[in-house]
């Protein structure tokens, strides 16, 4: 097993709605394609109170925001207080967690945004899960195919984990904050407190409490 990779050393459970999903599973990209059926699950449990259930499968917190120009489609959880602004696209498979922030032009496919997660401008986010806090700056994105369509390996500075997945994107801790314009290639996993230079085209495994300028110059956080 690699300790570094593992859902107890990326993520804080408490803060996301779909914490049972993550039961059972070792790495966070395990569950990536059961997000569907959980939000099923999830969503036949929710208050009427609190939410509203809005067409085919989409569950939306009376207290969240969403702009009437925004396109979500099902099966998606729009948690409370989260804000879905102008012209954001929920492709389906999707839970927006409490206080997160979907902006202008982004887009998000089969995907767990844990709680204040902020995609706030033109990002694409798909087969990836977002810890708590995470932050991606404007233009970035998650690329989750490769070009040889071949299945995502993660590669660690000693190790290469096979995830047996052909698409997947990130994975990124709680805090982490990604800089404008970066790609995170398919099978990047970032660990907790670390920050990615703006540009950067991010590969593998960055370590917990990291500044990422660019392959091969990764420093330690003080």
């Amino acid at each position: 097993m690699c300790e570094k990779l593992t859902i107890h050393n990326l993520l804080d459970l408490k803060e996301t709605i779909a914490v049972q999903l993550f039961e059972g599973a070792t790495y966070p990209w395990e569950i990536l394609g059961k997000v569907n059926d959980e939000i099923l699950r999830i969503g036949a449990t929710l208050s009427e109170e609190e939410y509203e259930k809005r067409g085919e499968d989409v569950w939306v917190a009376k207290s969240a925001s969403v702009a009437p120009t925004a396109y979500i489609h099902g099966p998606a959880i729009i948690d409370r207080d989260a804000e879905i602004r102008h012209c954001a696209y929920i492709r389906g498979n999707a839970i927006v967690g409490k206080g997160a922030v979907v902006g202008n032009s982004t887009e998000l496919k089969n995907v767990i945004l844990f709680n204040k997660v902020q995609v706030p401008h033109y990002n694409y986010v798909g087969d990836s899960i977002l810890g708590y806090k995470a932050h991606m700056g404007a233009g970035s994105i998650t690329s989750n195919v490769k070009s040889d369509k071949t299945l995502v390996t993660i590669s660690t500075k000693d190790s290469k984990m096979e995830t047996g997945l052909k698409k997947m994107g990130a994975i990124l801790g709680d805090h982490v904050e990604v800089g404008c314009n970066s790609v995170l290639n398919p099978g990047t996993v970032v660990g907790r407190n670390s920050n990615i230079y703006p540009l950067s085209m991010v590969r593998g495994y960055v370590p917990e409490g990291s500044i990422y300028k660019k392959s091969g110059e990764i420093n330690q956080k003080w």
